[in-house]
């Protein structure tokens, strides 16, 4: 009789657990007494990546876990009071060149957020997460277009950081306004040591002068919804980092004296029937030199990443769920920091299987370095999301 009812038990909670999750949702749990709510998320990708070395004229390739994450979020106490913890387990997440500055360990944690909406279109968010920068950085790295972000963003984004971030959105009329202000530590993500410099402040304000899009879709590559009318994105980003320690800000070596950086962003996203157009500009800026050492002969030791870049893509998805895409960036550094300007030319191929939850995505890129050489890189990947 015990052994029955502990059988019936089983069954009744696997039947629940299959009603309430979904394939690509996650596992999620609401309390019986509706104090807390928990949604358990997994995914990874695996990458080939293969290229020609221009120098060794070789072909060098690598088969790798790209990116292995582990997600939770919900409520707790009241449905008002969020959360987010994301945590990164892949060597490409959590390996760390900065072992002072987070106490020997692991990179691990991503996000540990806070949101309160503690007022009709108001929320507060505490702890760490994405900065309101480039649009492209704050896409989640499951819901790309590509195989992997732009040159754009690798060279100038903000990255994550631990503080404080006000978000306030209201209508009118059809149109939508979200404007976005933070302050955080400016060093980045998981940092142990007391702040090095400033603070960083950033401010970002959007338009959706036709409306919002269907399930986000301003913020997800691709038009997965196949938006029934036109759907426009409008953005700009100030970043103001205040005596700024690390190459690019947020992210990179940590240098030997500070500087000042000021970057701005201007984005744009597009969707209409399974076409989706997306278009960024960076500068960042530090307005005494970005420079901080050179060594006897006149060559940089250290330099802060300063210049300007541009990324445009587009991409038409088929009702067979194929997509064909393209992109290209180019990315311009200051003269005075050495470092190599850089076009870039991309041409991928995407299948969605279950969406960004299940899908197979190869690109094909050539990279050419200041019209003085040229490198091709061929990736394909395997995105999978619980």
């Amino acid at each position: 009789m015990a052994g029955s009812l502990a059988l019936l038990a089983t069954s009744e909670a696997q039947a629940q657990t299959i009603h309430q999750s979904k394939f690509g949702k996650g596992l999620q749990f609401v309390a019986a007494d509706s104090s807390f709510s928990l949604k358990l998320g997994t995914r990874f990708q695996l990458l080939y990546q293969g290229g020609n070395n221009p120098v060794t004229k070789n072909w060098d390739d690598r088969f790798l876990i790209r990116r292995a994450r582990l997600k939770f979020e919900g409520f707790a106490y009241n449905p008002k009071l969020t959360y987010k913890i994301e945590l990164g387990l892949s060597n490409s997440d959590i390996g760390s060149d900065i072992p002072e500055q987070t106490n020997n360990a692991d990179n691990m944690i991503l996000d540990a957020v806070a949101k309160w909406n503690f007022a009709p279109n108001f929320s507060l968010w505490v702890g760490q997460t994405k900065l309101p920068g480039n649009r492209e950085r704050i896409v989640s790295s499951q819901k790309m277009q590509f195989v992997d972000r732009s040159l754009l963003n690798s060279r100038f984004n903000i990255d994550r950081d631990a503080g404080l971030q006000l978000h306030h959105e209201h209508e009118a009329g059809r149109m939508v306004f979200r404007e976005t202000v933070s302050m955080s530590m400016g060093e980045g993500r998981d940092i142990t040591v007391n702040n090095a410099g400033g603070y960083n402040y950033t401010g970002r304000f959007e338009v959706l002068p036709f409306g919002a899009f269907e399930d986000d879709g301003d913020y997800v590559g691709s038009d997965l919804a196949r938006e029934k009318t036109p759907k426009l994105a409008l953005a700009a980003a100030y970043d103001f980092n205040h005596g700024a320690t690390r190459e690019q800000g947020q992210l990179g070596d940590f240098l030997s004296q500070k500087r000042n950086l000021h970057t701005l962003f201007v984005d744009a996203m597009f969707k209409y029937r399974g076409f989706s157009a997306m278009a960024e500009y960076a500068d960042k800026r530090a307005p005494r030199s970005p420079v901080v050492l050179v060594n006897d002969t006149g060559g940089v030791e250290e330099t802060f990443v300063t210049g300007n870049a541009f990324n445009l893509q587009a991409g038409y998805l088929f009702p067979s769920n194929w997509e064909l895409a393209g992109r290209y960036t180019t990315f311009n550094p200051d003269a005075e920091t050495q470092i190599t300007p850089e076009d870039q030319y991309t041409l991928g191929l995407s299948k969605y299987i279950v969406g960004h939850s299940l899908k197979v995505q190869g690109d094909a890129t050539l990279r050419d370095f200041d019209g003085t050489r040229e490198a091709y890189v061929f990736r394909l990947q395997l995105e999978l999301a619980l």
